[in-house]
Formats: structure tokens, sequence, C-alpha cells
């Protein structure tokens, strides 16, 4: 538990703040109304915000759905009506293009801004941190099958609409074990740094 898990801009997380923070946010996400197998967009920068978000959606058996955070308005809006997300989670400096996406949608969502700098200043929006303060953290992962849905991903869209692609509840530990220790040979005490962004399938794994 004492052991670093995560480090962004803001300083490193060990595992068991990472865990006491996913508990949290899967609190707070079934609080917000959000149930099993529903969708949650994740427009988030690489920060502590996006494994809290990404794991306390599944933790809660709610289905994470990263994005290109270098997409624009139109391909928001397209993810947005095509995965029929119930909420979506953007990094503050990604909230004018998701409200722009959400006029074009005509999408009634929930928008929840993450703002881990304390920069927002619109009081129409909660944010995830206020969110997760008051919530009751969630013990027990929800009983989710290993051929269920965990998560989606979208394709870049460069031949065409980008097309959402489901990921089961194996595929991530899939991709430690065969990649990450099998041909990498990460070990417990290695330090990752990933060039590829969190929304990318490479930087995710």
């Amino acid at each position: 538990a004492e052991k670093t898990a995560f480090i962004d801009e803001q300083g490193a997380y060990t595992y068991g703040e990472l865990a006491r923070r996913v508990d949290l946010a899967a609190g707070a996400l079934r609080e917000l109304g959000l149930d099993a197998e529903q969708r949650v967009v994740l427009g988030l920068l690489d920060t502590i915000d996006f494994p809290t978000a990404f794991l306390g959606a599944i933790k809660a058996g709610i289905v994470p759905i990263p994005v290109n955070t270098l997409f624009q308005p139109l391909d928001y809006a397209f993810i947005l009506a095509d995965s029929r997300a119930k909420a979506a989670i953007v990094s503050a400096e990604l909230l004018p293009a998701y409200e722009e996406a959400a006029r074009l949608a005509s999408w009634t969502g929930r928008l929840i801004v993450s703002d881990p700098r304390g920069t927002l200043a619109d009081s129409r929006y909660a944010t995830l941190a206020a969110l997760m303060e008051r919530a009751t953290p969630v013990a027990e992962a929800a009983p989710t099958r290993p051929d269920d849905v965990c998560f989606w991903l979208y394709s870049s869209g460069s031949t065409g609409k980008p097309k959402g692609t489901l990921h089961v509840q194996t595929s991530m530990i899939r991709t430690a074990e065969l990649f990450a220790q099998d041909v990498l040979g990460i070990r417990e005490h290695d330090v990752v740094y990933s060039a590829a962004k969190l929304f990318f399938a490479y930087g995710l794994g």
C-alpha cells in the first residue's frame, strides 16, 4: 500500500491512496445515478484523476470510455451520441470543447469536471473532487464476469467516424501478463514513463 503507484505534475500517489480514491470515485458515480453497464466518457488529461475515474467506474460496474484529448468538438459530439454515455468526466481545460460537443449532439448527460489545479470558476458544474469528498466509498467490486464489457476505446477516426471498440474485463490483466511482464520484462520495482497518453491503448495498457 505504501509503494508509489502513479506520478503526475502535482506529486506522487501510493497504491493505498489510489485504492481509496478509486473507492470514492466508484461511490460518487453510483450516487450520481449511474447503473452497471452504463457508459461514462473520460475526457481527461494525464493526472491522478485518470486512473481514479477509470478504475472507479470499473469497480462500480460502469463502463468508462477514455477519449482522445486532441479531438475537436464535432468528434466529441459523435462519441457522446454514439456511446449513449450518461455522464462525462472532463479536465477543466477541455470543458469548452465538451460544452460545444454537448450542444452539437443535443446530449443531456451530466458533465463533471476534473480540476486538480482549482481553476474552474463555473459553479454550474460539479467537480470530481467535490463529488468524491461527499461520496460513500465502495468496498466491494461489482460482480462482473470475465467476458463482460469493461471499457470502450474509440479509434482515431482517420478512415471515417471513430469506431468504438469494446474490451472485456480480462483484457487489461492479459496485457499486463502477456506484454508488460513477458515481453518487456516489467517487474514490481520498475518505474514506467509513458510517452503515449493514457487515452491511447498503449499508454492505458
